[in-house]
């Protein structure tokens, strides 16, 4: 395949977890000032393990925007979505490990974006909250999203689907 199908196959993938990510929108665990969203986590994984880090923060951006643009989301599912997708895109294009790329979900968006939420909370929303208040919703929420796209995964490769979705 050359580099230009490669590419509109990549954008093709990204947009349909984009799609995926906006419809299912409304299902969402709201825990304090933030709405947890495990399908996002999911394509977050997904966008990792298929397309790459680079891919999937801009899937994570454009889904964490249009949220917000339809009152799905908050200002904090930027911070979230995108530290797990870049962790755990980077953890599994240097690596390859599948359990690497969870780790670096839920620590991405657990641990670093629960505390870049902090700042976002405070300053641009006008909440009250500890440092550490969206650690524990975000790690619930990127956690039952991980589990979700293992599973996915888990069923790609027993069908031997995954390298013929993967780029």
């Amino acid at each position: 395949m050359d580099a230009k199908n490669k590419h509109v196959k990549k954008l093709a993938i990204a947009g349909i977890f984009v799609a995926l990510g906006v419809v299912c929108s409304p299902f969402h665990i709201p825990i304090g000032a933030s709405k947890c969203f495990p399908i996002q986590h999911m394509v977050n994984v997904l966008a990792a393990v298929l397309l790459g880090p680079f891919y999937g923060v801009g899937m994570a951006f454009v889904t964490s925007f249009l949220r917000i643009l339809m009152g799905t989301g908050t200002l904090l599912a930027f911070p979230g979505s995108m530290c797990g997708a870049f962790l755990c895109g980077i953890a599994y294009k240097y690596s390859k490990n599948l359990y690497l790329a969870y780790a670096g979900e839920i620590i991405g968006t657990a641990v670093i974006g629960g505390l870049i939420a902090y700042p976002v909370a405070a300053i641009l929303m006008g909440k009250e909250v500890a440092l550490f208040f969206y650690v524990l919703p975000f790690a619930v929420s990127t956690i039952g999203g991980t589990a979700i796209a293992a599973l996915l995964i888990a069923v790609f490769r027993k069908l031997k689907v995954l390298d013929s979705l993967r780029t």
